[in-house]
C-alpha cells in the first residue's frame, strides 16, 4: 500500500510540472492546431480524417466525392453529360522505389456515380481495364479518347461499354518516362484537343482524325481561360501561358518554340507555403530546398493548373489560376490581370495558400472545373510521388524511414465549395441555352455536344448578336466547329467593339480561308490596320502566312503594312518570322529599316536554320548507338528537345554545349547526380525562369547500368553538331567510384572550382 503522504507529494510534483510547462508554453512559437502529423509519423488515414488535416481559405470547405475502395490511384478525370465521373487509375505508378510492376496492365478507366444524389459517389463501374499507365481521357462524339502510352485510342461507347477501338496516333506518347509523356487531352474553345508535354493537337473532322503541330506546352495538366488561351506549367514553375490563341505561331521550326507571347511565365513567383514539414522531396538535402522548419521553399512538382471558370466562387475568383503541388501537399491560388493580349499574374496571398494539408500522403495531381461549379481535386493519396528514374538516395531514405511505400490501393476525389453549400450536378445536353451559363464547364460541354451532333441549329446564328459576350463567343465557335461559319460572320465580328469577340474572329479566319475568301479577308484585316486596332496586329502578322497559301500578293502587302505600323512590337516581329520558314534569309535581305525588331528575330532564325543543316544524320547515330538513342528519347529529349537545342522554361541546349563536348568527368558527374542552379552554355547564362532550376540525375536508377549511361552520353556527344569522342563504361564506373556515396546534385562551382 502506497503511503498517502507519498501520493500527495507525487500529485504536487505533477501539478507543479504542469504549471511549469504551461508557463514555458507561452514562449514557444505557436502553430495551427490542425498541424497534427509530425514529419516522422505519416500514417495512412481515411479520407474523412484526411480532410481534418486540411486548411482551406476562409469561406470554403472541402467535401469528399469518392475514396478507396471506390477509386484507386486516380490521376485524371472527366465528367459526362449526366455528371458522372470517368476516372483514370494509374495503379502501376511506383509501387516501390524500384518501380516494380510499372509495365503491368493494371490501369483502369472507371465510371463513378452518385446514385442517391448526396454528393458522394456510391457506384463504380469498370469501363476499361488491363491498361499500362493510362494518363488522360476526353469525350468526343459517341466515344472517348484514351491515352495509353505510346498510343492514343478512340473507343466508341454503347451503354457504358467500349464497342470499337480505333488508333488515332501510334506515337502519341513515344519516348519519355511516365512523368514526361503527353497528357491532358484538353478540348479547347477552338474545337481542337490540346496536350501538355506535347506539340500535337487533334480534331475529328468529317469522320477522320487529324493531327497538327502546335507549340510544345507544359508537363502535367492544361487549362484555358474564357477566351480560349491555354495555361500550363512545369514542375518548378507555377503558371505558364500564351498571350495568343493556340492555333498560331508554331509553323517555323527555326524559331525553336520561342515565339514571343507563347510559353510565358505569367506568374513568376514560385514560392510555396506548406502547413507543416515536407522533408520527403527529392532534393530535400540541397541547401535552399527546405527552410529551417523543413518546409519546401519553391515549387518542385507544380502540376494540374486550372483556370477556374465555375462561376460558383464569386467574381474575385473568376479566371484565377489554381495549381497543385503534391510534394508540399497544397493547392496554390494565383490572380491574373489582363491588359489587351498581355496576361500577368501574382500569388493571391503572401505567406499562405488556398489549401494546405499536414497529411503527407495527400497528393493533389489534377484540378478540374465541374458541372456543379465546384473545384474538383484528384488526390492520388500515396507516399511515393517521384519516378524511379530521378529518385535520389536522400528520398529513398525518407521513404524507408517513414514507411511511405504502402498502401497502394488508395485514392480520393474532393470538391471545394463555398462553405455551407452543396451544389447539385445538373445534366448538360446539346442545347444552345447552356451556352449562356455562368459555368465555363457547362458552356464548353454544351458547345462540344452541339459540334459532335454535326447538325445545323437554327438558333445558333441569332446568338451572334447576343448581349451575353460569353454566349456570343461560344455560338461563334460552335458554328466554326460545325463548319457553318461564313466569311461574312468573320468580317462582321472584326468590327465589334469587344476585343474578346474580335480575337475569336481573328482566330477563326483559317477555318474559312479559300482562294475566293482570301482577298476579302485580307481587305478586312487591312481595315484593322487603318483603324489602328493595335491589339490585332500580331494576329494580322500570323494570318499573313495563312493567306499566302491562297493569295501571295495580298499576304505580302499585309505583312509589309503590319511591319510598318509596328516596327518595334516584339510580338508582331515574332509572328511575321513564324510565317517565313526557309525564307528568312531572303526576307532579311529585303528589309530597309535596320532598327526594326524583326531584324533580330530574322537573324536568329537564319542562324538556327544554318545550324540545323549541319547536323549529323540521327538515323545513322541511332544505328550506331541504339540504346543511347532510346534512352535519350526516354529521359532527355522531353526537356532538352529532339533537336538538342533546349526547351524554353525547361532546359538549356545540349547541341554545341561545352558541358557535353568538354570534360568527360564533368558530363558523367552531372548525368549521374544532376545539376542545380544557373549554368553558362555558349556564353549565355541560363537560370530560372528561362530554364528549370534543377536537372535531376539518373545515377540513382538501378535499372540503368554504367554501359547504358556510357552509350547515352556517347550518343549525345556525337549528335547534332557535336563531334566529341565516345565515353566508355569503364569511365562511367570510375567517376561513380571516385564520387563514392554522393547523393546530391552538383553546382557549376563544385565542378569547376570557380
Amino acid at each position: 500500500m502506497v503511503p498517502p503522504l507519498y501520493l500527495f507529494i507525487v500529485h504536487l510534483r505533477i501539478a507543479f510540472l504542469g504549471l511549469l510547462l504551461t508557463a514555458l508554453w507561452q514562449f514557444f512559437p505557436k502553430t495551427d492546431a490542425r498541424v497534427a502529423v509530425p514529419a516522422s509519423d505519416t500514417p495512412f488515414v481515411p479520407a474523412s480524417e484526411s480532410i481534418r488535416h486540411m486548411a482551406v481559405e476562409d469561406g470554403f470547405e472541402v467535401q469528399l466525392v469518392a475514396a478507396e475502395p471506390l477509386v484507386s490511384a486516380p490521376v485524371a478525370l472527366s465528367f459526362d453529360g449526366k455528371g458522372r465521373l470517368w476516372v483514370v487509375e494509374m495503379n502501376g505508378y511506383m509501387n516501390d522505389t524500384l518501380g516494380t510492376g510499372e509495365e503491368r496492365p493494371s490501369g483502369k478507366i472507371v465510371i463513378l456515380e452518385d446514385s442517391d444524389k448526396d454528393g458522394v459517389a456510391d457506384k463504380r463501374k469498370v469501363f476499361l481495364d488491363s491498361l499500362v499507365l493510362p494518363r488522360a481521357i476526353c469525350f468526343v462524339g459517341k466515344g472517348i479518347l484514351v491515352a495509353e502510352p505510346p498510343s492514343l485510342w478512340y473507343y466508341e461507347v454503347v451503354n457504358d461499354k467500349p464497342v470499337k477501338k480505333t488508333l488515332v496516333d501510334g506515337a502519341y506518347a513515344k519516348g519519355g518516362n511516365v512523368e514526361h509523356q503527353p497528357n491532358g487531352l484538353y478540348r479547347a474553345l477552338d474545337n481542337w484537343i490540346y496536350n501538355a508535354k506535347s506539340d500535337k493537337r487533334y480534331r475529328f473532322v468529317k469522320g477522320k482524325w487529324i493531327s497538327e503541330k502546335t507549340h510544345f506546352r507544359g508537363q502535367w495538366g492544361i487549362s484555358q481561360d474564357d477566351n480560349g488561351r491555354l495555361y500550363y506549367n512545369h514542375n518548378s514553375q507555377n503558371a505558364i501561358g500564351d498571350y495568343f490563341l493556340p492555333g498560331f505561331g508554331s509553323e517555323n521550326t527555326h524559331q525553336r518554340n520561342q515565339v514571343a507571347g507563347f510559353n510565358v511565365n505569367v506568374v513568376e513567383d514560385n514560392r510555396v507555403y506548406p502547413a507543416g514539414p515536407t522533408p520527403g522531396v527529392n532534393r530535400g538535402y540541397a541547401k535552399g530546398t527546405l527552410d529551417n522548419q523543413q518546409r519546401l521553399v519553391q515549387f518542385t512538382a507544380a502540376c494540374g493548373p486550372l483556370v477556374y471558370r465555375g462561376g460558383l466562387f464569386g467574381k474575385e475568383y473568376d479566371r484565377n489560376v489554381f495549381v497543385a503541388e503534391p510534394s508540399a501537399n497544397l493547392i496554390k491560388r494565383n490572380v491574373l490581370t489582363f491588359n489587351g493580349y498581355v496576361t500577368s499574374g501574382k500569388q493571391a496571398y503572401a505567406g499562405k495558400e488556398f489549401l494546405t494539408s499536414t497529411d503527407e500522403r495527400f497528393r493533389p495531381v489534377s484540378l478540374y472545373d465541374a458541372p456543379d461549379g465546384a473545384l474538383y481535386v484528384v488526390d492520388m493519396y500515396r507516399g511515393i510521388i517521384q519516378h524511379k528514374t530521378y529518385l535520389t538516395t536522400y528520398l529513398k531514405g525518407q521513404i524507408a524511414k517513414r514507411g511511405l511505400t504502402q498502401p497502394l490501393t488508395a485514392g480520393r476525389i474532393y470538391r471545394i465549395v463555398p462553405k455551407g453549400t452543396k451544389p447539385v450536378v445538373q445534366p448538360v445536353t446539346a442545347d444552345v441555352r447552356f451556352l449562356a451559363s455562368t459555368n465555363g464547364w457547362v458552356r464548353d460541354f454544351a458547345q462540344q455536344k452541339l459540334v459532335d451532333a454535326g447538325k445545323p441549329v437554327a438558333a445558333l446564328r441569332p446568338l451572334l448578336t447576343s448581349t451575353s459576350e460569353l454566349q456570343r463567343i461560344h455560338a461563334f465557335r460552335t458554328l466554326e466547329g460545325l463548319g457553318l461559319l461564313t466569311v461574312t460572320d468573320i468580317t462582321s465580328a472584326l468590327k465589334s467593339p469587344s476585343w474578346s469577340y474580335r480575337e475569336q474572329a481573328l482566330g477563326a479566319v483559317p477555318s474559312v480561308l479559300t482562294k475566293a475568301a482570301a482577298p476579302v479577308l485580307a481587305k478586312a484585316l487591312d481595315g484593322l490596320l487603318v483603324r489602328r486596332d493595335t491589339l490585332s496586329y500580331p494576329y494580322i502578322a500570323f494570318l499573313s502566312g495563312k493567306i499566302a497559301v491562297f493569295d501571295a500578293a495580298a499576304a505580302a502587302k499585309l505583312r509589309s503594312n503590319v511591319l510598318k505600323a509596328a516596327p518595334q512590337n516584339r510580338y508582331v516581329a515574332a509572328a511575321v518570322v513564324s510565317t517565313l520558314e526557309d525564307r528568312e534569309e531572303s526576307f532579311l535581305d529585303e528589309q530597309t529599316d535596320s532598327t526594326a525588331l524583326i531584324i533580330r528575330d530574322l537573324k536568329s532564325a537564319v542562324r538556327n536554320a544554318r545550324s540545323a543543316r549541319g547536323n549529323h544524320d540521327p538515323a545513322v547515330l541511332a544505328r550506331q548507338y541504339p540504346k543511347g538513342a532510346a534512352l535519350f528519347n526516354t529521359i532527355c529529349q522531353t526537356c532538352h528537345g529532339k533537336d538538342g537545342n533546349g526547351v524554353q522554361s525547361l532546359a538549356p541546349p545540349l547541341n554545341k554545349s561545352e558541358w557535353v563536348t568538354g570534360d568527360k568527368n564533368h558530363l558523367i558527374s552531372i548525368v549521374l547526380f544532376g545539376l542545380t542552379g544557373p549554368v553558362n552554355v555558349n556564353n549565355h547564362l541560363y537560370s530560372a525562369p528561362e530554364i528549370a532550376g534543377d536537372m535531376p540525375g539518373i545515377g540513382y536508377d538501378p535499372s540503368l547500368s554504367d554501359k547504358d549511361i556510357a552509350e547515352l552520353l556517347s550518343y549525345i556527344r556525337r549528335s547534332w553538331q557535336n563531334n566529341a569522342d565516345r565515353i566508355s563504361p569503364a569511365e562511367v564506373s570510375q567517376v561513380r567510384k571516385n564520387l563514392g556515396k554522393r547523393d546530391k546534385a552538383f553546382t557549376i562551382k563544385e565542378l569547376t572550382g570557380q
